[in-house]
């Protein structure tokens, strides 16, 4: 890439961001009057599925940007969390939950694996499609970057996922993984997933964590991600003895916390995995587990249609969790 193309990307970056920013801060707000933020640049690559599971570590360089909002002045050094967002992109619900997390005292780091690389959107739509575990690598960049940055402890930073952003979080604990893309100087202190769309991928060695506390929330109507294959891993897991629990909200759909969608919305078009059944084969790749057949954007297990409709009472369910969570791990009395 080069300098004039580099420099538009970080333009288009941070004019985003920017925006994102700004209607983060409400004049009325006293949570955010005193809050600082920042866009930063962060050095990271695209890899494939088969090439992260592969165990290479040498891909396409790609400079992303991430925005880091600090909810208040001083020196101290505050816990954070990661927000990383489903195929669509940074959207409404990712600021809500910003504007939550941050009311309890802790920062929020949100990158942006999107735009850097030319992309609206990575559904399975899209055939230039970042996958899920692609992610991985930028979450982990944002890892090495906050632990280093003057106002966060290294020692208190969570990853939360939601939809395909949850594949970071669900390989994000994977000692395999980690031990290829991780930082030397952090590791993530709880991971938390948000209506997963990953659950019903195996990888070899699934079961060998970091330890760290695992929390995913699921609505029990996802017809976009079925709460089964969830079920199913989180079973899997507990079986090895990780510290890892499944909560579920009655009658919630995917994208359960989208308070623009509050009527139904039905999407015909919309590509999922719900009849997929997937598994890591040899050399890293990504099998139908039924068929046996290598998995692609045309496998015959996807299927179209989806609805998602905002639920009130498992937001605040699933905002209450998650709040307790971090409470827990990072020693606040929230």
């Amino acid at each position: 890439m080069n300098a004039k193309t580099k420099r538009a990307i970080l333009s288009s970056i941070w004019l985003g961001l920017a925006a994102l920013a700004l209607l983060a801060v409400p004049a009325t707000s006293t949570v955010y009057a005193q809050a600082r933020m920042e866009l930063i640049p962060i050095e990271s690559m695209t890899l494939s599925d088969q090439q992260i599971l592969s165990g290479e570590t040498q891909g396409k360089p790609v400079t992303i940007a991430g925005e880091l909002r600090i909810p208040r002045g001083g020196t101290d050094r505050l816990p954070a969390v990661i927000l990383i967002a489903g195929s669509g992109g940074l959207g409404t619900y990712i600021d809500d939950w910003a504007r939550a997390i941050n009311g309890w005292g802790i920062a929020v780091f949100i990158p942006d694996s999107l735009t850097g690389r030319g992309l609206v959107d990575d559904s399975l739509n899209n055939p230039k499609r970042l996958t899920g575990l692609a992610r991985i690598v930028d979450t982990y960049r944002s890892l090495g970057r906050l632990a280093q940055h003057p106002r966060i402890d290294p020692n208190r930073i969570a990853v939360m996922g939601f939809s395909l952003g949850t594949e970071s979080f669900l390989w994000s604990i994977n000692e395999r993984v980690r031990k290829l893309y991780g930082p030397p100087n952090a590791q993530f202190a709880a991971h938390i997933g948000v209506y997963s769309s990953s659950c019903n991928t195996q990888i070899r060695g699934e079961d060998q964590v970091s330890g760290r506390p695992m929390r995913l929330f699921h609505g029990t109507v996802d017809d976009w991600a079925p709460v089964e294959g969830c079920r199913a891993y989180v079973a899997r897991l507990k079986k090895a003895g990780v510290d890892i629990s499944l909560t579920e909200f009655p009658g919630a759909t995917h994208a359960f916390d989208r308070t623009a969608a509050r009527e139904r919305m039905v999407m015909p078009q919309a590509a999922t995995f719900r009849r997929c059944s997937l598994v890591e084969g040899e050399g890293g790749q990504i099998m139908n587990s039924k068929t046996g057949k290598v998995f692609d954007s045309s496998d015959p297990c996807i299927e179209k249609g989806a609805a998602l409709q905002y639920d009130e009472a498992a937001t605040a369910g699933t905002r209450e969790g998650v709040k307790a969570l971090l409470a827990s791990v990072f020693g606040l009395k929230l």
